[in-house]
């Protein structure tokens, strides 16, 4: 559940060109919540559904890349 903004955000958006996540962190979304908020741009949710999938943030160009956890793939 979301808990609101973080405070203690340090990350600029666009800081980190890449990020890769696993079945577990899903759903992901952009800016994440690492981010910082005063310089960020509107929420949107970067849709990844198997392993290898990858997406870019229409808005920063942040490219997400859903890795196959250590157990394996993710099960749908």
């Amino acid at each position: 559940m979301y808990e609101g903004p973080d405070p203690k955000r340090r990350h600029e958006p666009n800081d980190t060109r890449r990020i890769r996540v696993h079945g577990a962190d899903l759903p992901v979304h952009c800016p994440t919540p690492e981010m910082s908020l005063w310089n960020s741009h509107p929420q949107v949710y970067i849709p990844l559904e198997k392993p290898g999938d990858h997406e870019i943030c229409p808005y920063c160009g942040t490219r997400f890349e859903l890795e196959a956890d250590e157990a394996g793939a993710r099960s749908a």
